[in-house]
């Protein structure tokens, strides 16, 4: 249930500090929603939940005189980027006011290796300003058209490029956040080193986000490769054998068992019936190297873009981690999907969810460093039928030690993070001591 508070009022007091109201009730609808429909579950467990009014800050004076309103009325609020999220974060369960990010989109400074930029800029486009400088960012969800910076840290992970730099909770992937409090008084903070995870992937319920610095990696010219195979286990061989390969500079490897590939329909051309697939993306200075692993693993290679093309037809990130439950789901909206974090004896367990639930749970996996170590994740898709039978899936995966990120939950504690360091509740109780921040969010209180 939305808080009380004068509507009118608020929206005169924005106006007047020069703050863009939407108050159009179907914009507000829109922008009160995310990605959570991939799940059934969450779908209507979020039905129904909206904002009473959406403001666009942008600068950061203007985020700071809204805090202060919304404090000061005891106003729940909700940040926003694109909304490209898959768990509801962005879905505002107590009203109130959604925070849209997307007009603070500004770079403050590029310097070899380090770019620091306003937390509503677009991924993409701030990448084609560091590459400009020879340098591109570390790695970017398959939304990164269209999701922010500061939408990436507070709801993402990883994605593309955490084959060659791990994910985002890793040490030197997140060098500085700025973030608004939301105090009788809001504060600018500034939180470097390790205090940026305080922040990073909370589903901003701690502190508004309005810069963001962060590390770049070298812009090599990426080639783009199809490689499909008659055995799944053999794709998943070579998959792995490719991002072991310390001398090859890679992007992406996902592994992508029939009949997935059939809901790639721009890519079907390259794809026969019942085949399994590895999409990569590889620095040309590697390529020569990649036909021999692929003749080793009897495979075989059905489509090359060179690096020049890049831009231009088919983008293969574009088919990778949840854009690929986007496109089966194009076709088929009944299905949805699972997170997955498999054993040390991967392939065996992978081999056997594989056999045990064949085209119910589809493989799909993505090659990621953890800790220096090369580990595959899976992003399944699920044939949904039921709650029950997909709570029976997710129980069948956690008893063969399959530790599942329950996509199907807006609660932080059931997702990736499971738990919340003490360290980091005490900086939400200082930052946001009326829990205004996304309430709901979280199992913990105060």
């Amino acid at each position: 249930m939305s808080t009380p508070f004068d509507l009118d009022a608020f929206t005169k007091t924005m106006t007047e500090m020069g703050i863009e109201v939407i108050t159009d009730t179907q914009q507000i609808g829109k922008l009160s929603q995310d990605y959570h429909t991939f799940s059934p579950i969450l779908t209507a467990k979020l039905a129904g939940k909206i904002a009473d009014v959406v403001v666009r800050p942008a600068n950061l004076q203007q985020v700071l005189n809204l805090a202060k309103i919304c404090v000061a009325y005891r106003i729940p609020v909700t940040v926003r980027g694109a909304g490209t999220g898959n768990y509801g974060q962005c879905v505002p369960l107590h009203g109130g006011v959604v925070i849209d990010m997307t007009k603070m989109q500004d770079v403050c400074w590029v310097k070899p290796g380090i770019a620091r930029a306003q937390a509503g800029i677009r991924l993409a486009a701030l990448d084609k300003i560091t590459r400009e400088t020879s340098w591109e960012l570390r790695m970017v969800p398959s939304t990164y058209r269209t999701a922010t910076l500061g939408g990436f840290i507070a709801g993402g992970s990883g994605g593309i490029g955490s084959v060659q730099y791990g994910l985002l909770r890793d040490r030197g992937n997140l060098l500085g956040l700025q973030v608004v409090t939301l105090e009788d008084e809001p504060r600018v903070i500034e939180l470097r080193g390790d205090d940026v995870q305080k922040v990073n992937h909370a589903w901003g319920i701690n502190g508004i986000i309005t810069e963001v610095e962060i590390p770049l990696a070298p812009a090599y010219p990426w080639a783009e490769v199809i490689i499909t195979f008659a055995d799944f286990l053999s794709a998943l061989r070579f998959g792995q054998k490719l991002a072991q390969a310390d001398g090859m500079v890679k992007k992406e490897i996902g592994v992508f068992a029939a009949p997935i590939p059939n809901y790639f329909t721009a890519l079907r051309p390259y794809i026969g019936d019942g085949q399994h697939v590895v999409l990569s993306i590889i620095a040309e200075s590697s390529l020569d190297f990649v036909t021999g692993l692929v003749q080793q693993y009897q495979g075989e290679i059905t489509y090359q873009k060179p690096a020049l093309a890049s831009g231009r037809g088919i983008n293969l990130g574009e088919y990778t981690w949840n854009h690929t439950t986007l496109h089966a789901r194009s076709s088929d909206n009944s299905i949805t999907y699972l997170q997955s974090i498999f054993p040390s004896d991967n392939f065996q367990t992978i081999e056997h969810m594989h056999n045990h639930f064949g085209d119910e749970v589809m493989m799909h996996l993505e090659f990621i460093r953890v800790e220096g170590n090369i580990a595959n994740p899976g992003l399944q898709l699920v044939r949904y039928t039921s709650e029950d039978r997909l709570n029976e899936i997710i129980r069948y995966h956690e008893q063969h030690g399959v530790f599942i990120a329950n996509p199907h939950s807006y609660l932080i504690e059931e997702g990736w993070k499971r738990s919340i360091d003490p360290e980091h509740i005490e900086f939400k109780r200082t930052v946001d001591p009326y829990n205004l921040m996304n309430p709901g969010k979280t199992i913990f209180g105060f």
